[in-house]
């Protein structure tokens, strides 16, 4: 069921379904909730209330003035949180959703029962650790034709869902996804995303916050996690490395691969998503 509800000096949209513990859906940039729409019926089950937000100033939630970087996202997420009584919750995130789950459950640990992730940022990262594409993407997004190329020329959700998946998705397909942004102003959420990724040490809020999370994903070993990986693409945010890292770092962690995808993965396979959250879920008691 699709939702609204005030936060703070704007308003959230989410969608919500069934009844028992929360498990919620946090999605990255350049998308919103739609992005679950063919991941959350394969973990629907009894004991379960799926909720999807749209983060603020993205898909149909508000547009509140102001800077949306990280802290921004935060404060009205936690905002969205706390006006559902959202406790004992499941988190599940790609992308930035990833890194404001991981954000969350560090500020608020007692009320996190597990969190699953993928396509993530998990830690901040060395320009040199980009791949080399993904190193000029990021270049001609900070450099001075970024604001043309997301702002003017929507280049970040026209190349999200043609190069960032295996499978482009057809015009129709598209069309969810762009219709949220149609002026230069609403694809500023977009930009400031773009530009947030931690990568040596900057933006420095954005690293603070990154190694600040980091330190609760090693430390919670009472808090079950789920990392899924996937193969095949060259726009993976997670590769091998990274998840040997994180099987190193991260307390508590189960991984899973679930094949080929790019990294927009629940375009490319929800349903192997789906199965290894619910079985996740059920194996590890979380509903």
């Amino acid at each position: 069921m699709s939702k609204m509800i005030d936060v703070l000096d704007s308003a959230m949209y989410y969608e919500d379904s069934g009844a028992g513990v929360p498990f919620v859906f946090l999605h990255g940039n350049p998308a919103s909730s739609h992005t679950w729409r063919k991941v959350l019926p394969g973990v629907a089950g009894p004991g379960r209330r799926l909720l999807a937000p749209d983060l603020i100033g993205m898909g149909r939630s508000g547009r509140p003035d102001v800077p949306y970087r990280i802290a921004d996202h935060a404060r009205y997420l936690d905002a969205w949180f706390d006006a559902l009584g959202l406790d004992g919750v499941v988190l599940v995130g790609h992308d930035w959703g990833g890194a404001l789950a991981f954000d969350w459950a560090a500020r608020h640990p007692e009320r996190v029962r597990g969190v699953a992730f993928f396509e993530t940022i998990v830690r901040t990262l060395s320009w040199d650790e980009l791949g080399e594409g993904p190193r000029a993407r990021a270049e001609a997004i900070r450099g001075p034709e970024g604001k043309s190329l997301v702002l003017d020329q929507n280049f970040l959700v026209k190349t999200a869902f043609t190069g960032g998946v295996l499978t482009a998705l057809s015009e129709p397909e598209m069309e969810p996804y762009l219709a949220p942004y149609p002026t230069r102003e609403s694809r500023r959420p977009l930009l400031e995303w773009a530009r947030s990724l931690p990568l040596d040490g900057e933006p420095a809020d954005v690293a603070g916050r990154v190694d600040s999370s980091g330190k609760w994903l090693a430390s919670s070993g009472d808090v079950p996690k789920l990392l899924l990986t996937f193969d095949s693409s060259p726009t993976l945010l997670i590769t091998e490395k990274m998840a040997a890292w994180c099987a190193e770092n991260v307390a508590a962690l189960e991984i899973e691969h679930c094949g080929a995808a790019g990294h927009h993965a629940a375009e490319d396979r929800p349903e192997d998503i789906a199965a290894a959250i619910a079985a996740w879920a059920e194996r590890r008691g979380l509903c």
